[in-house]
């Protein structure tokens, strides 16, 4: 089974339906890796890039955003380490209205099991359970 590395453009030519001949070859090539013909790396900051692009360039509520992207992720043709965090970040990210990076962070920290944030961002005091320390 071959082995690739998936681009930001992938997902998003999918999501997006918006381009006539790349979107419906990037689905096709997702339903490959969905059907585990093909396993397809993905790092975080290709979610990254997806979530900047759909919700700053493409005006798409966070909600939709999460819907959307997190269903490709749980493929189970997709590697991304750490990607059963990703929930848990959408959650943070949704629930407290903070920045995707600033959801990310809080739940690697918990994940990592460490005690305290040092920030200078106090939107991070709005989540329950994170002890943001100024330096």
């Amino acid at each position: 089974m071959p082995s690739v590395f998936l681009d930001t453009n992938i997902l998003l030519r999918h999501l997006l339906g918006d381009h006539p001949e790349q979107s419906p070859r990037a689905t096709t090539y997702l339903q490959r890796v969905e059907n585990g013909e093909i396993l397809a790396h993905v790092a975080d900051t290709v979610v990254f890039e997806c979530v900047f692009t759909l919700e700053r360039y493409y005006k798409q509520p966070r909600d939709r955003i999460r819907d959307a992207i997190l269903p490709l992720l749980e493929l189970r043709g997709i590697i991304l380490p750490g990607k059963q965090r990703y929930r848990r970040v959408f959650d943070i990210y949704i629930d407290h209205n903070l920045s995707f990076a600033d959801a990310y962070h809080a739940t690697l920290a918990a994940h990592l099991k460490l005690d305290e944030i040092i920030s200078f961002d106090r939107g991070l005091d709005r989540i329950p359970g994170v002890k943001r320390r100024e330096p």
